[in-house]
């Protein structure tokens, strides 16, 4: 009795399925593993025809293979052992080894079906056999690229014979070339030390008898008083405004010289911005042209930053100017300036003639003017020498403008 339960209790636990039919095909019992392995409860197994766990055509010919067996004891599977298909309870196959051997027990011969799932070493099998076959490609791939490699190589070997025998021409070709960009650029730094030097005394020398003219002019304007003649007033407003604009010329010539030559250097330190703006807003008052005016507002409690005093002059009194001469003559300019903890701010704005799209990628080149200026006098080195004077104090440009609405323009200075 303690073999028997011994027996049941080995059965019961085997990793590997055990099926025992008669000779009939009819299943007797069935393990735990066998179970799971098809996919069956014992309940629903036993019984019924050990065909129901084989797909077509095994299924079909499996009874036949049992009366042929004992007819003729011809054996293919009994004693023997194959690898077959299975059948699950959903349809799925699997790969089994089945092993089946012949038991005569209480005068009756039982078959008993040892089953191995194969699905783990198939899967195995299949991934190595696609390995394989990925290596042979590669291996395959590797060596035509190889030798496209090694053609490739002597081409360029070829090539580089070639290329080496050029380069020694080339090399005394280069050399020929270095010393004639040698010789022509000093040359050109010596004409630009000449243009330099030139622009200078130009600059200063013309001052001279532009200031006589301008004497003159108010001399002829005060003698003409007492004639009171309308016609020489207006000739004389002409030779000042003259004289103004060609002073105005060679300042921007001048300044631009000394940018180039790296001539100004920044000099900063501490002011109130606020009363420094009221004052430049004051002096401006006599460029305005007629009814203009400037609004001048300084926002925040802050008042104080650290930048070079000149190069911010020009700055504000180039994008003022600019204002009043693309403004018109009923117009108001605004005028803001305010600091907090990481910045200053100084914010221009007129209702002007405005800057079209296309030419406002240009603004800041030298000598350029927009399209729409007209007859309205410029050389366009303004705003160049704003955009330099701004980046000497760490600053940045930033400006909006729409045609006949106006511009905005926005000098931003970092506060340490």
């Amino acid at each position: 009795m303690e073999n028997s339960v011994l027996l049941k209790a080995i059965i019961d636990n085997a990793i590997d399925g055990l099926i025992t039919i008669d000779d009939q095909g009819i299943i007797e019992s069935i393990n735990p593993s066998a179970c799971r392995l098809f996919s069956y409860t014992e309940q629903e197994i036993l019984g019924k025809n050990i065909s129901i766990l084989m797909p077509q055509p095994d299924r079909m010919n499996h009874d036949g293979y049992l009366f042929r067996y004992k007819k003729t004891g011809q054996a293919s599977i009994i004693g023997v052992g194959r690898e077959l298909t299975g059948l699950r309870k959903n349809g799925i196959q699997f790969p089994f080894r089945l092993g089946v051997s012949e038991v005569k027990y209480s005068g009756r011969i039982i078959y008993a079906g040892f089953i191995h799932d194969l699905s783990r070493e198939k899967e195995a099998e299949s991934k190595l056999h696609d390995y394989a076959a990925l290596l042979e490609d590669q291996v395959q791939e590797r060596t035509l690229s190889l030798r496209e490699t090694v053609d490739a190589q002597e081409q360029t070997k070829a090539e580089l014979n070639q290329s080496l025998e050029n380069l020694h021409n080339t090399v005394f070709t280069l050399e020929q070339t270095q010393r004639e960009l040698n010789l022509s650029l000093a040359k050109e730094q010596e004409l630009g030390k000449l243009k330099s030097r030139f622009v200078s005394i130009a600059s200063h020398e013309f001052r001279t008898p532009l200031s006589m003219v301008q004497l003159s002019a108010s001399l002829i304007e005060r003698h003409a008083l007492p004639f009171d003649n309308p016609n020489i007033s207006k000739h004389v407003d002409k030779i000042k405004d003259a004289v103004l604009n060609v002073t105005a010329i060679l300042n921007d010539f001048l300044s631009l010289e000394k940018l180039d030559s790296g001539k100004v250097q920044t000099k900063f330190n501490h002011f109130n911005l606020a009363e420094f703006a009221a004052e430049i807003t004051e002096e401006m008052q006599i460029a305005l042209k007629g009814r203009q005016k400037i609004v001048f507002v300084h926002r925040g409690t802050e008042s104080m930053i650290t930048l070079d005093q000149t190069l911010l002059k020009n700055c504000i009194v180039i994008l003022i100017d600019n204002a009043i001469k693309y403004s018109g003559e009923e117009s108001s300019i605004q005028f803001y300036t305010k600091i907090n903890e990481n910045n200053c701010t100084i914010r221009i704005c007129d209702n002007g003639i405005g800057i079209p799209i296309d030419d406002q990628k240009h603004l800041c080149e030298p000598f350029f003017r927009a399209h729409n200026t007209g007859k309205i006098s410029g050389n366009g080195l303004g705003l160049s020498i704003l955009s330099r004077y701004t980046d000497l104090m760490n600053g940045k440009v930033d400006f909006k403008s729409r045609i006949n609405r106006g511009t905005l323009f926005t000098l931003t200075f970092p506060q340490s």
